[in-house]
């Protein structure tokens, strides 16, 4: 091959040969969004470390408390089909609502630093060199505890009650009883359709709670949990001692707790307490009114982290 041949041979590139010539390769798209929430994930451990520890503590008690089980079976089963439903469930709801609990408070521990980190350690001015948007990076750190936060926990709370289940198994049948007791009272494929609803139904009433946290670590220049928290500390006071009334006050409340009414009926006496009323949920005023808060956080803190620098 002569020696200009070859010089006009490497300079075809795969975009100059085209999409079906030989050699050509697809670049790849910038995904900014899905690098970003693996960021979340690689520098926020406590998203799922936490909800593991939790998750030993709450095995290791429920071992302690498997002692005398047998017995108390037994005598359990002498009650009608509701009663009986209920003392089995205790200590596996009482599992969830401890990883549930867990959940949130990581969730708002990390809104709370999510930005205010980055601008503390000054890591900020690396990531806006990156050709990454303001919207993106907050869309990204809103998602840990609207999304992943909420399978992080539905995937442990499967998992520790099936441990729990297996362990109370193998107890019965080392007793001379049969475990059908656990697997009749406890439908573990029905429950987990129930908790990731619960799960989500609780992420979407929550959301107001962490768009305002994360407003307030991109706003505070320090001790961003007082500055979450003393303002509304501050107004129900004051509702309370100059109008003796706590309308705020139920109002916090109700953000808090109030899903559990609107996405869910209780009946005790039923066997299939709770039941699922997605209808309700997603037709209440207050979910919807608290979407709309949340979104203006976030449009606020989009704003603040455009502007702010490092402390």
């Amino acid at each position: 091959m002569l020696p200009n041949e070859m010089n006009a041979q490497s300079n075809v590139t795969p975009q100059s040969a085209g999409v079906g010539a030989p050699g050509y390769r697809r670049l790849a798209k910038p995904q900014p969004f899905h690098w970003s929430v693996r960021r979340e994930l690689w520098e926020n451990r406590s998203i799922y470390v936490a909800p593991v520890l939790v998750a030993i503590v709450v095995l290791f008690g429920f071992l302690v408390s498997t002692i005398g089980l047998p017995e108390r079976r037994r005598e359990v089963l002498l009650l009608d089909t509701a009663k009986t439903r209920a003392a089995i469930e205790v200590p596996y709801n009482m599992a969830a609502i401890m990883l549930i609990l867990t959940a949130f408070v990581v969730g708002v521990f990390y809104c709370l630093d999510a930005l205010y980190g980055e601008r503390r350690d000054r890591s900020i001015l690396f990531w806006k060199s990156l050709p990454v948007s303001d919207r993106t990076t907050l869309l990204s750190k809103a998602t840990i505890p609207l999304v992943v936060l909420p399978l992080v926990t539905f995937a442990i709370i499967v998992v520790t009650q099936l441990v729990m289940m297996l362990w109370t198994s193998a107890l019965l049948i080392s007793h001379g009883m049969s475990p059908a007791s656990t697997w009749t009272y406890i439908p573990l494929f029905r429950n987990s359709f129930s908790l990731l609803y619960g799960l989500a139904a609780i992420a979407l009433w929550h959301a107001p709670i962490y768009g305002w946290a994360l407003l307030v670590s991109g706003w505070a220049r320090r001790a961003t949990f007082l500055w979450a928290v003393l303002p509304f500390l501050a107004i129900a006071f004051f509702e309370r001692i100059t109008f003796g009334t706590s309308h705020f006050g139920s109002m916090l409340k109700d953000r808090l707790m109030g899903f559990a009414p609107k996405a869910f009926a209780f009946n005790m006496h039923s066997i299939d307490c709770p039941q699922l009323t997605p209808g309700s949920y997603l037709s209440s005023p207050g979910l919807w009114l608290g979407l709309i808060v949340a979104a203006v956080f976030m449009a606020i803190a989009i704003r603040l982290r455009r502007y702010r620098g490092p402390l």
